[in-house]
């Protein structure tokens, strides 16, 4: 078993690092308000640090799960940041979707200290981290990526290498693109489906099981027809996602007017003051057109 660090306790990172400790690590936590590690070692055991420096020293492995390019900067930099604290040898997973540049910039400070650094954004939200049934997508040299993997199946029903530092994010990126279309997309046919008089749930029973299907529309469209949004992946973070993409987009040259469009159709619902809502709440926002 390994001595294992894990900084950042939100929604994703509290029962991430709760699966790492039931999986038998030695697990030490962080978090930016004290009072959540103190919670976490109460329910898991390990043991909770001041500052990511104190947490990542000694350790094997050290995870992060926080919220941008500037958080994750911050957890790894600096005096009392992580790579501070790690030794050479040791190798450093993010786990934050981040922008590529970010990414690049940390892998270069971490290998010219000696440490791996593995870029592993994940997807499943909230359900698949407490549920440990997380997509992970990783760049990185093949051997820290070999090293951190039996660590990340512990939470992780899948998780692939997808290249060499920057594929994780990338991967991520074309995630949260595919997302954006579908998720307006099945709520325009809800919408459309309510305003026609049909049963929204007895149109999701027959076109669900064809062509029209999707994990979006199996696990958002009774909550969606529900006007429910209190969970799942808030509007900001996508908005946050989006951003990245359209920024890496201009970068590589891709084209991507759909998720530019969606991008502006989430900044109306953040008018609607639903930036925490979940992502489904696109319909709430064709609602409101009328």
């Amino acid at each position: 078993m390994a001595k294992v660090a894990f900084l950042g306790l939100g929604v994703m990172g509290y029962p991430m690092a709760g699966y790492l400790a039931r999986a038998g690590h030695e697990v030490t936590v962080y978090n930016r308000t004290a009072a959540k590690a103190e919670k976490w070692v109460a329910e898991h055991g390990g043991a909770s640090a001041a500052t990511p420096r104190e947490a990542a020293s000694g350790a094997d492995f050290v995870m992060a799960c926080v919220g941008n390019d500037d958080d994750l900067r911050s957890v790894c930099t600096g005096a009392d940041g992580a790579f501070a604290g790690m030794a050479e040898g040791s190798t450093f997973v993010d786990h934050t979707t981040v922008s590529a540049m970010v990414t690049a910039e940390l892998f270069q400070q971490a290998r010219e200290a000696g440490i791996a650094f593995v870029d592993a954004p994940v997807s499943g939200g909230q359900a698949g981290a407490e549920n440990g049934q997380l997509v992970v997508m990783c760049g990185g040299d093949q051997a820290a990526f070999d090293a951190a993997k039996p660590l990340i199946d512990s939470y992780a029903k899948l998780c692939n290498r997808l290249g060499e530092s920057g594929a994780g994010q990338l991967c991520k990126m074309v995630n949260q693109i595919c997302i954006a279309g579908l998720v307006q997309g099945l709520s325009e046919g809800l919408h459309f489906a309510q305003k026609a008089g049909l049963d929204g749930r007895a149109v999701v029973e027959v076109i669900g099981g064809g062509a029209a299907g999707s994990w979006q529309m199996v696990n958002r469209f009774e909550t969606m027809l529900d006007d429910k949004f209190d969970h799942g992946f808030a509007v900001d973070w996508m908005r946050k996602d989006l951003g990245i993409c359209l920024n890496t987009a201009d970068e590589v040259g891709a084209s991507l007017p759909v998720t530019a469009l969606v991008d502006q159709f989430y900044k109306d619902v953040q008018k609607l003051g639903g930036g925490r809502w979940d992502t489904s709440a696109l319909i709430k926002r064709l609602n409101a057109l009328g």
